[in-house]
């Protein structure tokens, strides 16, 4: 698979309802950035908090990478207005227990544990959790209970991995070769670049944008939606 097919690969898992025309508004310019869309969340807590989750085609996205990804968002967003209420959009990366939504997502994840939910129930049972033991075609085979399950993607509401020692590992071993790869680019010194290895290792990085307020953090602009 070339980058390109990579950065445009489709996403079987998405959003219905508002977080869908959210989702649809911040695809495109995310990857005209060279970033992927992974979900759109809106929530409830602490007011309207719209959360869109991205990352580069390997799977990393820096602190940077968020403050870059929502600094071009926020103005698209104000012209298409799709929510109707006052909201704080929030950057975040997927994280090591991330969700998957994509066929490569899966293929990535194979012997990694992982919760899947289910939009159309697969025999007779909507929630499952085992072990991804491969993917056929648009559906994900899932081992559960010592028996193989096959899953069709676009059926599946929500799957997210399950953090395990071995995914921590698991991790660790790609950031580390990741890290290898960028110290070996001419131009950079083998510092900078594990120190950027270094950042991308968390997942759970976010950048916030919302209410002024002394508590929060120096990432946060303190721009309020209207």
């Amino acid at each position: 698979m070339t980058d390109t097919a990579t950065l445009s690969e489709p996403r079987l898992v998405s959003e219905t309802g508002l977080a869908a025309r959210v989702a649809a508004i911040a695809a495109p310019v995310l990857e005209g950035l060279g970033y992927r869309l992974v979900r759109v969340r809106i929530s409830g807590a602490d007011g309207c908090t719209v959360q869109i989750m991205a990352e580069r085609p390997d799977g990393t996205m820096s602190i940077e990478d968020c403050e870059a990804a929502s600094r071009a968002l926020s103005p698209v967003l104000d012209v298409a207005d799709p929510v109707p209420s006052t909201y704080r959009l929030e950057m975040s990366s997927p994280g090591i227990d991330r969700p998957l939504v994509r066929r490569s997502d899966f293929e990535r994840g194979t012997g990694q544990v992982v919760k899947i939910e289910m939009a159309v129930p697969v025999e007779g049972r909507k929630r499952f959790r085992g072990t991804i033991s491969g993917v056929e075609g648009d559906a994900a085979r899932i081992e559960v209970d010592g028996a193989d399950v096959l899953l069709p993607m676009h059926d599946v509401a929500e799957a997210k991995l399950v953090l395990t020692d071995q995914l921590i590992a698991e991790t660790l071993r790609r950031e580390k070769a990741l890290a290898r790869e960028a110290s070996a680019a001419p131009g950079d010194s083998a510092g900078q670049n594990q120190a950027a290895a270094g950042k991308r290792a968390g997942g759970k990085q976010g950048f916030r944008r919302g209410t002024p307020a002394a508590s929060q953090e120096e990432t946060d602009d303190g721009r309020q939606r209207q």
